[in-house]
């Protein structure tokens, strides 16, 4: 292991390498190894074409993370799960600009184990009957990647997926303390981020390894069981300015992220949407007797903090695809983490429980519903948001609430004496006649026997053999006035429908 300064980090990078950048979300990117390419690219010209494969890509919507890179003729290719805080290279990849696939999450987080390994790729049954799917898109985002990587294989007469395996040439790590040895540790982190599996496949493909550091220590100051990369994995170190490397976007440092039983602040104010959103929606994990509950990000998270507040989230465990378990799943820019988490474990392994149907309830966002019950949250408008791990969670889950709000941009809402006002209406309807990206299919969900719940701040919907069903509807809410008006596809109201209970509006 060697000690160099990022400059000297960036000069290692060679044309046409694939890198893997680390982080999850808005949380653990070496934000100096990625600036100092950016800056040999606008000063050299190189390193050009470069390929980038990431699970979750980090970002915080504005100028630090991967978006760093997003310049033309720097990255050629992409591979990625989560695109929704890397803007700029979303709008590469939606004008053509690069080469660009969208796999599931999960998928990508257990790639990098097999690349290890030298294993031809994965096999999973998940992103089948998505845009994932060779019959759909095949994960493509554009006409520039029009020949899908992914294939469609029969193993014992039944039809999955293969994603096969590529060779990496870079992995871009961070780390808290590293020792002379090069072991690295990550007290301060508030997940793995998958940093061993990743370290492992670029050294099995006969790359390097750089790791972005707090600070350097001495031999044995890190004890064995905190070493979460070992040295034999690591080529090189720098040691990062503290404006770069802050422990998520959101904050610079919360020790309630990374110790159990520590009091954390309450994210940002809930509005009233929300908190009815969030208290239906745990009437639904209730009812399922729910002990594991994975949280999207976005209103899905609010679930958590609404559920402290009402005193009943001791029952359940909160999970978040990052590898965190237990805790309250922070908001914002410091989604990936968790005030007061129980473990954090490899994301490949969460993966691995989630799939095997480890999840309850899953609680997911959407952007687009139709009434076939598809969702998009994927790809709508102008905003390339990606799948993330909605595909893996969505089509493993016993039960999935999906909660959101009725219209989207600009909704105002209000509860007088018991009953919902619409103060003002939001500007994009998101039930739609046919979802325009498919990453959750009523249909095939259908046929896995999932139980399908669409929460809404002025109704609920349930999806039953194929139709969507107007199931509740909020005291004040007109169905003629305030529903069908903003609903381009069908829906049946049920012949059981009810108002919703009446102390969901009792703040």
């Amino acid at each position: 292991m060697k000690v160099i300064n990022e400059q000297q980090a960036a000069e290692l990078i060679e044309d046409g390498w694939t890198i893997i950048p680390g982080g999850f979300g808005s949380c653990g990117h070496p934000d100096g190894l990625t600036r100092a390419i950016s800056e040999r690219f606008k000063r050299e010209g190189r390193p050009r074409k470069l390929g980038l494969l990431f699970a979750s890509a980090s970002g915080d919507l504005d100028e630090r993370g991967v978006d760093v890179l997003a310049q033309s003729g720097l990255v050629a290719k992409v591979i990625g799960g989560f695109w929704g805080l890397i803007p700029r290279l979303g709008i590469m990849a939606r004008l053509g600009e690069i080469e660009a696939h969208n796999w599931p999450q999960g998928v990508i987080s257990q790639l990098f184990r097999a690349i290890a390994a030298k294993k031809p790729g994965v096999i999973s049954n998940v992103g089948l009957n998505t845009f994932v799917d060779p019959d759909y898109e095949g994960a493509c985002l554009n006409l520039r990647g029009a020949r899908t990587l992914v294939q469609k294989i029969a193993i014992n007469g039944e039809l999955t997926l293969f994603y096969p395996g590529i060779k990496v040439d870079c992995a871009l790590l961070r780390g808290t303390f590293c020792d002379p040895l090069g072991n690295i540790s990550m007290e301060r982190e508030v997940s793995h981020s998958d940093a061993l599996a990743q370290a492992m496949a670029v050294k099995n493909c006969g790359g390097i390894v750089i790791v972005q550091v707090e600070s350097l220590v001495g031999l044995h100051e890190i004890e064995p069981q905190d070493v979460k990369v070992p040295g034999l994995l690591v080529d090189y170190v720098t040691v990062s300015r503290p404006d770069e490397h802050p422990q998520t976007y959101g904050v610079a440092y919360n020790s309630a992220f990374t110790r159990p039983g520590m009091v954390g602040s309450s994210d940002s104010s809930i509005s009233c949407a929300e908190r009815i959103i969030a208290k239906r929606a745990l009437q639904e994990i209730r009812r399922e007797d729910a002990r594991v509950i994975n949280l999207g990000i976005g209103i899905p998270v609010v679930v958590a903090q609404v559920a402290e507040e009402l005193g009943c989230a001791e029952s359940m465990s909160f999970t978040i695809e990052s590898g965190v378990i237990g805790g309250r799943p922070a908001t914002g820019l410091s989604f990936g983490a968790s005030y007061r988490p129980v473990s954090i474990i490899e994301q490949a392994a969460l993966f691995d429980f989630y799939e095997g149907g480890g999840i309850d309830v899953a609680c997911l966002g959407f952007a687009e519903m139709d009434s076939f019950g598809n969702v998009n949250v994927s790809r709508f408008g102008s905003k390339l948001q990606g799948a993330g791990g909605f595909i893996n969670i969505s089509q493993s889950a016993r039960c999935i609430i999906f909660c959101g709000t009725f219209t989207a941009v600009g909704l105002v809402v209000s509860v007088s004496e018991g009953e919902v006002r619409i103060i003002r209406e939001g500007r994009i309807n998101k039930f739609v006649r046919q979802v325009s990206h498919l990453t959750f299919n009523g249909g095939y969900s259908q046929s896995l026997g999932q139980r399908v719940v669409f929460v809404t701040e002025r109704a609920v919907f349930a999806l039953k053999d194929g139709v969507v069903y107007l199931e509740e509807i909020a005291p004040g809410i007109s169905i003629e006035q305030d529903i069908m008006p903003f609903i381009e596809g069908g829906f049946v109201v049920s012949s059981s429908c009810r108002s919703m209970s009446e102390d969901i509006f009792s703040f």
